[in-house]
């Protein structure tokens, strides 16, 4: 279930948030702009845990002569 939450914007934020919502823009609602948002920042950071968890392996010497398509043939 979907619950709200206010946020403040700065004059300029408001502004750009309202000039990339509207019927001729991508986006119709600032808050369907902001979800899509949010929802590409989570999909990031798990692109930064994979790739940290990857030197982290590095480091302990956890690694394979396998390329990556070689490593997807695999599964």
């Amino acid at each position: 279930m979907a619950s709200s939450m206010n946020v403040s914007l700065t004059d300029e934020l408001r502004d750009f948030v309202k000039g990339r919502t509207g019927d001729a823009e991508l986006y119709s609602t600032p808050s369907e702009y902001l979800r899509s948002l949010i929802r590409r920042d989570m999909e990031d950071q798990i692109v930064v845990t994979h790739i940290l968890d990857g030197l982290d392996d590095l480091s302990a010497g956890r690694f394979s002569d396998n390329s990556i398509l070689d490593i997807a043939r695999e599964d």
